[in-house]
C-alpha cells in the first residue's frame, strides 16, 4: 500500500513540475511590441548601414552582436531552423522582422526595401 501511495504521489507531483517548466521553445510570431530584431556583427557593414537605415526611418529595432553574444546566437539558428531556412553559409544580417525571417541573401537596396 506504501508503494502505491508512492507512485501516486510521485505521478501527481511530477505532473505539477512539468506543468510548470517554462517552455524553450522560440517563437517567430508577432510580439505585441512592434520591434525588428537584428541578428549581426558589430563589424559588418550590411549591418552598420541596416542600423542607419532604421535609424533614418525612426523603426525601432534591437540589434544582438552574434560574435560576441552565444545566446543570441543560438536564439538565430533556432529560429532559422524553425522557419525551415538554412543555419550554414549565412549571410548577415539576419532580421526577425515581426516573427518573418529573412536574412541578406538577395541585392543589398532589395533587402533594405523589405525593412520597411
Amino acid at each position: 500500500m506504501r508503494i502505491l501511495y508512492y507512485v501516486f504521489f510521485c505521478f501527481l507531483f511530477s505532473g505539477s513540475v512539468w506543468a510548470q517548466t517554462p517552455s524553450t521553445a522560440v517563437t517567430t510570431q508577432p510580439a505585441k511590441e512592434k520591434v525588428i530584431i537584428i541578428y549581426g556583427s558589430a563589424d559588418c557593414h550590411y549591418c552598420i548601414d541596416t542600423k542607419a537605415y532604421l535609424d533614418k526611418r525612426k523603426i525601432a529595432y534591437v540589434f544582438y552582436d552574434i560574435d560576441k553574444d552565444t545566446v543570441a546566437l543560438r536564439e538565430m539558428l533556432a529560429k532559422l531552423k524553425q522557419a525551415g531556412m538554412p543555419t550554414y553559409g549565412l549571410s548577415i544580417p539576419v532580421i526577425d522582422k515581426y516573427g518573418v525571417l529573412f536574412m541578406n541573401d538577395i541585392p543589398f537596396d532589395d533587402f533594405l526595401k523589405k525593412l520597411d
